[in-house]
């Protein structure tokens, strides 16, 4: 068995801890130079309907927070197939900012959403989706991390479909009152409809 690692940087909900699904070894902060996030409608069979999901595009003038998550070279066949409809691409260590401490493997990765030909853009937000990323960002950059994901988002005007009490995302997350109302709120200031 090989202790190789490899990183990935996550900026959706690799970014929150409880919806990881290998036996990774750490997981630190860490900022992607020259990427901005954005929602991109996908048609996605485990829902049922044509729903937006987060991707990211180059775009020299930003640099978005996230999650590293340091993994066996073994485990990322598990990985892919969490991240089912994006591919796995390299990066390269002078993209990521991290703590002067941490030590990055040489392989560092993150998954970008695949074209599907024909979409429309209008898929609807997910709304346990949004709970995982958003509380994500709340652990581990606080109320601020919140409002960054939010400004550093493009295409928030869409509709949202409120499935928070009976969750359709796979690894759906507990709020607490605090919580729920924060990303509420915060939807509302992004301009989602229906929030």
């Amino acid at each position: 068995m090989s202790n190789e690692l490899v990183g990935y940087f996550g900026f959706g909900s690799l970014v929150n801890k409880h919806t990881l699904r290998t036996s990774y070894v750490d997981i630190f902060q860490a900022s992607l130079k020259g990427y901005s996030r954005h929602w991109q409608a996908r048609s996605v069979a485990l829902f049922d309907n044509h729903i937006s999901l987060l991707s990211i595009h180059p775009d020299e003038t930003c640099t978005i927070k996230g999650m590293v998550v340091l993994d066996l070279l073994e485990n990322l066949p598990l990985v892919d197939e969490r991240e089912e409809g994006y591919s796995r691409h390299k990066i390269e260590h002078s993209q990521l900012q991290v703590s002067t401490e941490v030590k990055l493997p040489d392989n560092l990765y993150v998954y970008i959403a695949n074209e599907v030909e024909g979409a429309s853009d209008d898929g609807a937000l997910l709304q346990s989706y949004l709970d995982a990323v958003m509380q994500g960002f709340r652990n581990e950059y606080g109320d601020d991390g919140v409002s960054h994901f939010v400004d550093t988002t493009k295409g928030f005007e869409r509709s949202i479909n409120l499935d928070r009490k009976a969750p359709l995302y796979p690894r759906g997350v507990k709020l607490s009152d605090i919580e729920s109302e924060l990303f509420d709120a915060e939807l509302k200031r992004a301009g989602v409809l229906g929030a």
